[in-house]
């Protein structure tokens, strides 16, 4: 199926706007030249009333996430502050949690699979520029293409990681705090640094001592709920 075809099948083709629909299609566009109805002045608009509620509230800030957000399952949470370009390119699983002052810059679809936890501070870029510094800017005209991020289930995005335009991460990976991710990550890895690399597989050791550690939670919660009589 061609990205074309793909962008109009998903509703995301607009017949009066080029720009609009070079964006969605991975293709060089103008931010100016997308039309008004089209920009992403709603989402930002949505993230600022989220931002603007005392954290007390919950429930209202969860109601007005699901709301922004394109896709989301039942558990949902998104610590204020966010920041977002549209919201409803940003696709998320069943329990998603991210971390304040989180950036999406979801010009294009960002896909979150389920149980994915994000650190404060992370950011997804789909946005970019090209490296030739004649095009980026000529005649104040800064071009700019968009690709998408896809992050899979059962994925630990740590504190202030960078995750760059058309990356794609794999199933049960764990990206180290201040990761800047430049490539693709595989399943069941751990990487980190900038640009992140793969330090090591997640083993089967790994697996045997957190889940242990996770039966002898639940057996002394259990033991302090009967010594207290709670």
């Amino acid at each position: 199926m061609s990205l074309i075809l793909k962008v109009y099948l998903e509703g995301n083709f607009n017949l009066r706007d080029f720009d609009y629909n070079q964006m969605k299609q991975g293709e060089l566009y103008l931010q100016k030249g997308i039309k008004r109805e089209n920009s992403s002045l709603k989402g930002k608009k949505k993230a600022e009333l989220i931002n603007g509620l005392s954290i007390e509230k919950r429930e209202e800030i969860v109601s007005l996430e699901k709301e922004l957000l394109g896709k989301h399952g039942k558990e949902l949470y998104i610590t204020p502050p966010l920041y977002v370009s549209y919201g409803e390119n940003i696709k998320v699983g069943e329990n998603f949690y991210a971390n304040k002052d989180c950036i999406f810059m979801d010009t294009n679809n960002i896909e979150f699979g389920d149980n994915v936890i994000v650190g404060p501070r992370c950011c997804f870029y789909c946005a970019g520029h090209p490296v030739y510094g004649d095009v980026r800017s000529c005649d104040n005209d800064y071009f700019e293409f968009s690709l998408p991020i896809k992050v899979g289930n059962d994925v630990w995005i740590g504190g202030n990681v960078v995750i760059l335009p058309g990356i794609t991460i794999g199933n049960g990976s764990v990206i180290g705090a201040g990761a800047v991710v430049t490539k693709d990550v595989p399943s069941e890895v751990i990487v980190a640094g900038n640009p992140a690399v793969i330090l090591r597989k997640i083993t089967e050791e790994d697996k045997e001592k957190w889940e242990t550690l996770r039966k002898n939670y639940y057996e002394k919660k259990e033991e302090f709920y009967k010594n207290h009589d709670i």
